[in-house]
């Protein structure tokens, strides 16, 4: 045998290229595992620049023959789209206000407050997670029919500023991680909790309080339900809703639905593409804290 062949044998051999084949081999199932998850995405930009008759055609084409960009252009003109959106914004606002103040406070008081029974209490409060959403929806719309709420945004604003069982969870776990040494340098100083909990623990939890707010965005602006139950003024609708009218009893305009959903996706991908760093630093955090 060669030296050259010998070498090469040896290379083969060698830990090096055991530890470069099995990193190619798990790059390659990432990428296909990649393509696999965006696949349905690019399915609904396709079909968002097809028009209809290409669309039902069998079998389905999956890029398009023909790239109708007017479509979206379309999309916004079939309805009050700008109404929805100020609407869903409006929404969202309030919805992110609420759960990033309500869940920090209550989190704060859980991490940093000594009470009777608070362990008691705070066991009850994760209980409520393995209630399922959809049992209270009959007592929540009894409720806020006779409140008066309903075709309002009450009744999907208002339950925000009242904590949520696993944001509290988020944010204790990360409060947990901030010494105490810095609460009793501040009542040193003449702070209340108040202050504390303001000026001291929401600057330092800037990346849970962050990933509170991506999962408030996305559940408000991407809510259904909620609006479908609450409103039925057309005038007060938000975009999940607005994209029902392409939606009709005998037929479905299935290009400029998908153009209509993929322009609500991008305000979500966007929110995501700017702060993934505070949102993957908070969940790291908070999963690596003590219980």
């Amino acid at each position: 045998m060669s030296a050259a062949a010998q070498t090469k044998e040896n290379y083969f051999k060698s830990a090096n290229f055991k530890k470069k084949t099995g990193q190619t081999i798990v790059l390659i199932i990432l990428i296909l595992g990649s393509l696999l998850i965006l696949s349905p995405i690019w399915w609904m930009i396709a079909t968002s620049l097809k028009d209809m008759k290409e669309i039902m055609t069998y079998p389905p084409t999956f890029i398009p023959k023909e790239w109708h960009w007017e479509n979206y252009l379309i999309t916004l003109q079939k309805g009050p789209f700008l109404q929805y959106t100020l609407n869903t914004l409006f929404i969202t606002f309030f919805v992110v206000i609420g759960n990033v103040v309500a869940n920090s406070f209550i989190a704060y008081g859980f991490a940093k407050i000594q009470f009777k029974g608070r362990n008691v209490l705070f066991a009850i409060v994760l209980a409520t997670m393995m209630i399922p959403g959809f049992v209270t929806l009959v007592p929540q719309y009894v409720i806020y029919a006779k409140l008066g709420w309903l075709n309002t945004y009450l009744p999907l604003i208002l339950p925000a500023f009242f904590g949520s069982a696993f944001n509290i969870f988020l944010l204790r776990q990360f409060f947990l991680t901030i010494p105490n040494e810095l609460i009793e340098a501040a009542k040193i100083d003449g702070a209340n909790h108040l202050y504390i909990w303001w000026k001291i623990f929401i600057p330092l939890a800037k990346p849970a309080i962050a990933t509170v707010a991506i999962f408030s965005f996305n559940g408000a602006w991407n809510d259904f339900l909620g609006p479908l139950l609450y409103i039925s003024d057309e005038s007060l609708y938000t975009l999940q809703l607005g994209l029902q009218i392409f939606k009709g009893q005998n037929d479905t305009q299935w290009n400029f639905l998908m153009a209509g959903s993929i322009m609500v996706l991008l305000p979500v991908i966007t929110i995501f593409f700017f702060f993934q760093r505070y949102f993957i630093e908070g969940m790291n955090l908070t999963a690596g804290s003590k219980g």
